[in-house]
Order: C-alpha cells, then sequence, then structure tokens
C-alpha cells in the first residue's frame, strides 16, 4: 500500500482533524504535506459534506444541510519543482471507501437550500442510503436496481493564483447582480461563514475567508468537475498557477450518472485515492492547456452494452416556449422524460427516479447542436441494472 500522506478521523470535523484540510480555493492556504514528482501515495478524504448526512431513512439531514461547510478536502499537496505555467501530470492509481465506511448516500436538496438541476419539478428533499458489496451497489431505498460503481473523485484541483482568483469572484459578483434575490442563488460568493483554511489562524485566516472562493463550481483549475470517467487508470494534466501546484481533492464518489444531476449528486462516500505525480516544465504553452484540464480516461468501467436512450429538445417542458439551441433544457427534457417512463416502468416515484438518474452510471450526450432551432440531447441508462425487463412491450 502507497504510504498516506492525509489521513481522516470520520469521527472529528476537518478542522479538527490533526491535518486539517480546506473548503475553499486561496493561494494562500498553507500545504499540508510536499511530494517529488514520481511519487506515489495515498490520501484519504471524508464525504464531501464533512459528515452531515447519516445512514437512516430521514431525509432531514439533506434538507437542513449547512452548505457553507462544502466542500472538505484533503490538501493542498506541494509538489516540489512545480511553478506557474508547468503542467501537474496526476495518475488516478486506485480508489475506495474507508473499510469503516463501505456505504454512501445521494439525495435531492431543497430548493430553498440548494436546489438541483430539476428544482423546479422536486422541491423538496429526499434521500436515498446505498450499500457496497465490492464493486457493486444496491440501496433499501430503490428497490430492484443493482449496478457497478465507477469510483472518482468529485472534485481535484490547483490552486489558483492571486490573479485567477480575482477574476474568479469579480465575475461570478457581476453574475449575482443580475438576479440577486433568486433561489437558489446564480452562485455562491465567498463567506467566513463556516470556512475551513488549513492550519491558517488569527487575521491570515480572516483575510483569507473573505476572499476565497467557494468550491462549488467547475473552474479554469479543474476543482468540482464531477466527471464520473476520472477513474481508476485516468491521467489528468492539470495547468499549475502556483509555486508547488497545491493539488486537492475530495468529494468521493461510488458511482454517478453524468450531470450529477440531484446535486448531492452521485454515491457520495469518505474514501481513499492513490495518486502519482510528475511535472511538465513550461508545459501550458508547450501544449495550449491554458484554460481547462485535459484527461485520459482509465480503461476500468463497468461494461454495459444495452441501453435504453430517452431524448429531450430545447422547448420549455412547462410553457412550450421555443429556445434556440438550449442544450441544458434540452437535457432537462430529456431526464424529465427518463423519469416519467421510470414512474410506470418501476412504479417509482419521481424522487426516486430522479436519485437513480443521478447515481447509476447512466450516459448523457449532447447529440445534435446544429439542426435549429432544436438542440437534442440524449440520456442513455442501462437496462441490465433492473431487475426485470423495463422495454415496452
Amino acid at each position: 500500500m502507497p504510504e498516506v500522506l492525509f489521513r481522516v478521523d470520520l469521527n472529528k470535523p476537518m478542522e479538527e482533524q490533526d491535518t486539517p484540510g480546506h473548503n475553499r480555493w486561496h493561494p494562500d492556504i498553507p500545504a499540508t504535506v510536499s511530494v517529488n514528482p514520481g511519487a506515489v501515495f495515498r490520501i484519504e478524504c471524508k464525504d464531501w459534506t464533512d459528515g452531515q448526512i447519516a445512514n437512516n431513512d430521514d431525509p432531514s439531514d439533506i434538507r437542513d444541510v449547512n452548505l457553507n461547510r462544502v466542500h472538505v478536502l484533503s490538501g493542498p499537496i506541494w509538489v516540489n519543482g512545480a511553478q506557474p505555467g508547468d503542467l501537474l501530470v496526476v495518475d488516478i492509481l486506485d480508489i475506495g471507501a474507508l473499510p469503516q465506511a463501505e456505504w454512501g448516500f445521494n439525495g435531492i436538496f431543497a430548493k430553498e437550500n440548494g436546489g438541483s438541476f430539476l428544482v423546479d419539478h422536486y422541491s423538496q428533499a429526499a434521500k436515498s442510503i446505498w450499500d457496497f458489496q465490492g464493486i457493486y451497489t444496491t440501496s433499501r431505498h430503490l428497490p430492484g436496481v443493482r449496478f457497478a460503481g465507477i469510483l472518482h473523485p468529485g472534485l481535484i484541483g490547483t490552486a489558483p493564483s492571486h490573479q485567477l482568483l480575482d477574476k474568479w469572484n469579480r465575475r461570478e459578483r457581476d453574475l449575482v447582480a443580475t438576479n440577486p434575490g433568486r433561489v437558489p442563488p446564480l452562485a455562491n460568493l465567498p463567506t467566513p461563514h463556516s470556512a475551513v483554511l488549513g492550519s491558517l489562524k488569527g487575521a491570515e485566516f480572516d483575510r483569507v475567508a473573505v476572499e476565497a472562493a467557494r468550491t462549488v463550481p467547475p473552474r479554469e483549475h479543474g476543482g468540482n468537475c464531477d466527471i464520473k470517467n476520472l477513474s481508476k487508470g485516468t491521467r489528468i494534466y492539470f495547468p499549475v498557477y502556483v509555486e508547488g501546484a497545491k493539488l486537492s481533492m475530495g468529494d468521493l464518489h461510488f458511482s454517478q450518472g453524468d450531470g450529477e444531476i440531484t446535486f448531492c449528486g452521485g454515491i457520495e462516500m469518505a474514501g481513499w485515492i492513490d495518486l502519482h505525480v510528475d511535472v511538465i516544465k513550461g508545459g501550458m504553452a508547450k501544449y495550449n492547456i491554458v484554460n481547462n484540464p485535459v484527461f485520459k480516461p482509465g480503461p476500468v468501467e463497468p461494461h454495459y452494452s444495452e441501453y435504453l436512450v430517452f431524448e429531450g429538445i430545447s422547448v420549455h417542458e412547462t410553457t412550450g416556449q421555443q429556445l434556440y439551441m438550449d442544450a441544458h433544457v434540452a437535457y432537462r427534457n430529456a431526464c424529465l422524460n427518463a423519469i416519467e417512463y421510470l414512474k410506470k416502468a418501476m412504479g417509482f416515484t419521481g424522487e426516486q427516479a430522479y436519485m437513480l438518474l443521478g447515481t447509476a452510471p447512466v450516459e448523457g450526450r449532447i447529440a445534435g447542436i446544429v439542426d435549429i432551432p432544436n438542440a437534442c440531447c440524449t440520456l442513455s441508462i442501462p437496462t441490465s441494472i433492473f431487475d426485470r425487463d423495463i422495454l415496452p412491450k
């Protein structure tokens, strides 16, 4: 087993760990450990909510979750020799659940506390618990379903520079200003409430807490991309913006459907991840990888060959308004069409079907983006995850 460079105690909040991690992005958050290029090591991670969700049938913890606490991340990890303009090469060698926590959770967030992709249709909190059996998972809350997971970090990225951090905060403030009273908000702006900033204390903590960016969205450095294919064997090329790169990660998922549409997204879990790191000097300019990471997927993922595919087009689902090439609306319609079908085929409630689409290894696609005025998106559900034939007869 690789050396464990970051350990977690599941009974302690992140700021009380022997080595505390962080839940904001800022270049001045101190690194917890340093490694040389070529190093192989293990990092342990708490679940993204810092242990707020219990293994029970009561969704009130999903409803009342403190979203200022998320995401708790392990790191930052300083990579010796990494300089701005380099590429940090990260290989995901292996990933798994912690032995004392072989279960995970999914949830639909309430509209007034986070919301979700289909918030206008499912505005109340709901929860499903998933038990792990090797590579497979089942849930007492979604009977008749069993599938293999594709384990991955929902969130992994390097630290921003001060210049990049200022750009993030400026553009997100401008967005919120267009509709400041919106519920849920258009973006989550910096707040010192529930901030965890590693070993920072006193005046430095206070300064960073009001500047640091929330971890909720993906940005140029990677971050909360929620790409299910970042699994075992994946190699990721991250832009480096600060000395040492300051790599951090968390939000581990046992499985996830494309889009992570419930927001409390895939099957969230506490776990460990084995990594190998290296550096390509001057790699950002050499390969013109400057705006976002690039990755090569690994060879390990569930092999499903038969799917039932649902289409959606860019016509608003309630008003009937024709929209121009709107992939967001088209994918929303594909999801809604799948949910309505599963309510009949499996006897699910809408909430159960919605959580299935957030957890199972469904495939989301932009099928057509040129045929005006309708974009076409698809959602493909592997049929063998069900204990019965769900095809129309």
